[in-house]
């Protein structure tokens, strides 16, 4: 006997009045899967603008200056007479700072992150997680301030050939503002490894020191690993605390008791008004800010390699 079945256009009588196709509730969904690509590809298209406009920009100073000249001199005087276009004076400032800030910020944070996560008892944990974090919403410019009236004037009083306009101070107050950074995703990746390897080592009669530095600490090292690549890029990327405190002297060797001029601080010196735009020495902030992208893209790849090579699967 043959099946009768219901013409293509008509809902099958047999089904459930509650699983005939529901119009709205398509529509519903192709209007939220358009929201959430647009939202996502209007992030992409904010990334590419960006790098198109430094590209543009930069493509025309190179018709001017030499690329081996910017990679590889070592004299960076674009708004003098006598016009100097090495950049490795700002990219030694950068580093310089960048190294201050994470000997102040790598130590301390993971030290945090590892009391945090096993020593600390639950309430003490509650209140000193949001303290730390509170550090992370002070505006950079007032931690420029402070490395400027407070830190430095104690680095002076100890050295007395601290410069006003130092890396020292700048370093250190940069390495405690990226601390939540670096202390939030460590603790995060100790907190993910599992309690299991925890009471395993226990049961084998290690100590809580043995368990933390032989278990949890290898077991979390691509988070670990993550935290502080996003904290030296954060660093490196950090613009106003370097304005205020570290000077604008660009020049080689790593003296952290003088001033020096960082890439970041270049850029803003550029943008405040006084260089007309079209020129040369305009064009400069376009070459120096593609290097700084290529900078931090050039860290977050290594980063993401590191997080890939290292990684711990537990199931």
């Amino acid at each position: 006997m043959a099946l009768r079945t219901a013409p293509p256009d008509q809902p099958n009588p047999g089904l459930p009045a509650q699983l005939a196709p529901n119009r709205r509730r398509v529509i519903t969904e192709r209007i939220v899967h358009g929201l959430l690509f647009g939202a996502a590809a209007l992030s992409v298209l904010t990334t590419a603008g960006i790098i198109i406009t430094l590209l543009g920009e930069t493509v025309q100073f190179f018709r001017d200056v030499s690329v081996f000249e910017f990679i590889t001199g070592t004299r960076w005087t674009p708004l003098f007479a006598s016009k100097d276009f090495g950049v490795l004076p700002l990219v030694n400032g950068t580093l310089a700072v960048a190294l201050v800030a994470m000997v102040v910020a790598i130590p301390v944070g993971l030290l945090t992150a590892v009391f945090l996560s096993e020593y600390a008892p639950p309430r003490l944990r509650s209140i000193l997680k949001p303290a730390l974090e509170i550090l992370a919403g002070i505006p950079t410019v007032v931690y420029g301030y402070f490395a400027l009236l407070f830190v430095t004037p104690i680095l002076r009083s100890f050295l007395p050939d601290t410069q006003v306009f130092n890396v020292a101070s700048a370093g250190i107050v940069m390495g405690f503002m990226i601390l939540p950074m670096m202390a939030s995703i460590a603790e995060d990746a100790l907190r993910a490894v599992p309690a299991g390897l925890r009471e395993g080592a226990y049961a084998l009669g290690a100590t809580r020191f043995e368990t933390i530095t032989r278990v949890v600490l290898p077991g979390a090292l691509s988070g670990i690993l993550a935290a502080v690549i996003l904290s030296v890029s954060r660093a490196i990327g950090e613009t106003m605390i370097v304005s205020i405190a570290a000077g604008q002297q660009p020049k080689m060797g790593f003296d952290l008791l003088s001033s020096m001029e960082t890439m970041t601080a270049y850029i803003v010196q550029v943008s405040l008004g006084d260089t007309p735009q079209d020129t040369i020495e305009f064009r400069t902030i376009f070459a120096v800010g593609t290097l700084l992208f290529t900078m931090t893209f050039v860290m977050n790849l290594l980063g993401d390699w590191f997080v890939r090579r290292y990684r711990e699967v537990y199931e």
